[in-house]
């Protein structure tokens, strides 16, 4: 059998009530909307002033949706910016230290191009110097101090030619190879070098310890005559090394010595000068007038 047509919606009340409500409020806007339009076609001034009612009333809910809405739009932004936070710090971080690699290049960069042209001046400004070479090694931790220097007799270097750097004297050369040189550092306990105090010109010897430092002594002894700061250069006495190169400066002074550290520190050091073995000019000694008598 076909169910009836005009079905109720039960025993329930809060369902017809649900439907009287809806019969309503269907009825209620059909009446709206026809006053609208007969309001619209009778009286053109009326409509306006309903539609500005409606307007009126209807605004304060708009306004209040749409700042939900602009809420919600907000949240979800800044939701999704900072879940992005993470990723842009990230890439923010690699920026950084890729700049920061760089920036250390450079200024590395940097300092090698300074060291290397002061190097360059000292090899232009004495145009007898034999070869320049880099550094390969050097003795850190033992009692005796040497470097490699990679030049050797086919650059023409030979055994006793002193080595400087940038900062001052190195060394001297004692065994040679064809591609390579080993030189005995001035900071090494075999080694002796005459120097002067730069203020005064005081003689002085200076003397390696075999622990990277030297030991100055005075060849007069005349009581405290080294203080702190006092910087030596080499006075060319006995050869081998040339004059005016700086060796070291005091650090430490008692009596008639003093505790130095070289100028040219090795470990630092990459390039050095070989020079040729200073020979001092002796002066022509006076020939005696011939005696009387004489032919």
């Amino acid at each position: 059998m076909a169910p009836p047509k005009n079905r109720r919606p039960g025993f329930s009340r809060r369902a017809q009530y649900g439907l009287f409500a809806g019969y309503v409020v269907a009825v209620l806007g059909a009446l709206l909307g026809l006053l609208l339009i007969v309001t619209a076609w009778v009286d053109p001034a009326g409509h306006n002033a309903i539609r500005a009612l409606i307007s009126d009333v209807t605004s304060p809910v708009s306004s209040a949706l749409r700042s939900s809405v602009r809420a919600t739009g907000a949240s979800g932004t800044a939701v999704l910016e900072y879940f992005d936070a993470g990723s842009k710090n990230a890439a923010l971080r690699e920026e950084l230290t890729i700049a920061r690699r760089k920036l250390i290049e450079a200024r590395a960069t940097e300092y090698e191009n300074r060291r290397l042209k002061r190097l360059l001046g000292i090899a232009e400004a004495d145009s007898s110097a034999i070869v320049a070479a880099r550094l390969t090694s050097s003795s850190a931790s033992s009692s005796r101090r040497f470097a490699m220097l990679n030049a050797g007799s086919v650059h023409g270097v030979t055994t006793g030619q002193p080595v400087r750097g940038p900062d001052g004297l190195v060394g001297r050369v004692i065994e040679i190879g064809r591609g390579t040189a080993r030189v005995q550092l001035i900071t090494d306990t075999g080694n002796v070098v005459p120097v002067i105090r730069v203020t005064d010109g005081l003689p002085a010897i200076a003397t390696g310890n075999g622990d990277g430092s030297i030991d100055i002594r005075a060849l007069t002894a005349t009581g405290n005559v080294f203080k702190p700061g006092d910087v030596f250069i080499t006075s060319g006495t006995g050869g081998v090394y040339p004059p005016k190169i700086p060796v070291a400066i005091a650090i430490t002074a008692s009596g008639d010595g003093a505790m130095a550290r070289p100028l040219a520190n090795p470990a630092k050091l990459d390039y050095a000068v070989v020079l040729p073995v200073f020979v001092p000019i002796v002066a022509n000694a006076p020939v005696a007038p011939p005696e009387e008598g004489t032919e």
